[in-house]
């Protein structure tokens, strides 16, 4: 077996080596879950918000960590979905499903996505993030959501790939329920 080399430690990643191959891990052992939420009023849950590391402004559903507070550091997929779509959007869910978890970049991370189903939302304060983070909640029809999706990737946002996944999961939810 190929040794591995720590290559730098920060706060939530570590990028190693191992023969010839460099990736970057997540000091977090939970990983990280996106959030596909729909109002009563059927409408989709997007943020946007700046990204250092791509230096513009992105669309993505809403999504955080697992386990990243010391408060936290043993909640599940669920409960962190609970937690961190109260924080962005500010609408609380009555019940939250699984859908699947998978690599985000397999070929660079060993992060680990969870994708859920916020259901039942009801709104329970502003949104917009922690003290940390500055976001903007869209709430976008359903049956509009792509077309809005392709619009903001036209003005110039970086638009989250993983969103059209969460699109697919909405769209065969029915299908999802049965793996």
């Amino acid at each position: 077996m190929t040794e591995t080399v720590t290559l730098c430690n920060g706060t939530w990643l570590r990028l190693q080596r191992r023969g010839r191959w460099e990736y970057a891990e997540r000091t977090n052992p939970g990983g990280g879950v996106m959030i596909i939420a729909v109002t009563p009023g059927d409408k989709l849950l997007f943020v946007e918000q700046y990204r250092p590391a791509l230096e513009c402004m992105t669309i993505e559903m809403p999504a955080g960590l697992v386990g990243d507070i010391p408060e936290s550091a043993a909640e599940s997929a669920i409960e962190a979905a609970h937690r961190e779509l109260i924080e962005e959007t500010g609408y609380a869910a009555g019940r939250i499903d699984f859908i699947m978890a998978g690599p985000t970049s397999a070929g660079m991370s060993n992060e680990i996505l969870a994708f859920v189903h916020a259901h039942d939302l009801h709104r329970v304060e502003e949104g917009g993030g922690d003290a940390t983070e500055d976001i903007i909640v869209h709430e976008v029809a359903c049956a509009q959501a792509a077309q809005w999706l392709v619009r903001k990737m036209a003005d110039g946002f970086s638009v989250d790939p993983k969103i059209f996944a969460g699109l697919y999961f909405l769209e065969h939810d029915k299908l999802m329920r049965g793996i």
